[in-house]
């Protein structure tokens, strides 16, 4: 009877330890590379702060609007980081996180290589939705491209080749 239980036992703890890699495969690689992220900070992003950004922030900008499930996030970022890393020029990259608060945010910080800021969102989201775009149907990923001229290009998923040379002119 005792090596059922502990046969029982093992089984258990097995399971305690595989579940989670499958239920969420990118938590356990999130805090293993957490770690390694240069940014050790989370800035709160509510409904006053894209006014903010668009009047004072850098130039020129990225601001990729995730969640932490988005499969083809992180791919829309590398694709931008690529062709920041190309220009040469230094660019504000910045992942505005839309479903995870505060310093729990940085556990996604290894998907988006090249990020300079994180943002999460800290307040009511469809308001701070309408506040970034009213017509944005929070469809992710989003992306707003503001040009050293303050001038912005709005993009759902990857922009095109044109669109990106036209934000780093």
């Amino acid at each position: 009877m005792n090596s059922r239980f502990d046969l029982f036992r093992r089984v258990l703890l097995a399971a305690a330890l595989v579940l989670p890699s499958v239920y969420m495969p990118n938590a356990a690689l999130a805090l293993a590379e957490h770690k390694h992220s240069a940014i050790t900070t989370v800035a709160d992003f509510d409904a006053s702060t894209w006014t903010k950004l668009l009047r004072s922030g850098p130039r020129p900008a990225a601001y990729v609007f995730t969640n932490s499930f988005c499969a083809t996030c992180p791919e829309a970022f590398d694709a931008l980081h690529q062709r920041v890393l190309a220009s040469g020029k230094p660019v504000e990259m910045a992942a505005i996180l839309m479903d995870v608060q505060g310093q729990r945010a940085l556990a996604h910080a290894h998907h988006y290589a090249g990020v300079t800021k994180i943002y999460a969102f800290d307040g009511f989201e469809p308001a701070i939705r309408q506040a970034v775009d009213p017509t944005w149907r929070n469809i992710t990923p989003y992306l707003v491209l503001v040009g050293k001229d303050g001038k912005l290009q709005r993009v759902t998923g990857q922009p095109d080749a044109k669109q990106l040379k036209a934000w780093l002119l």
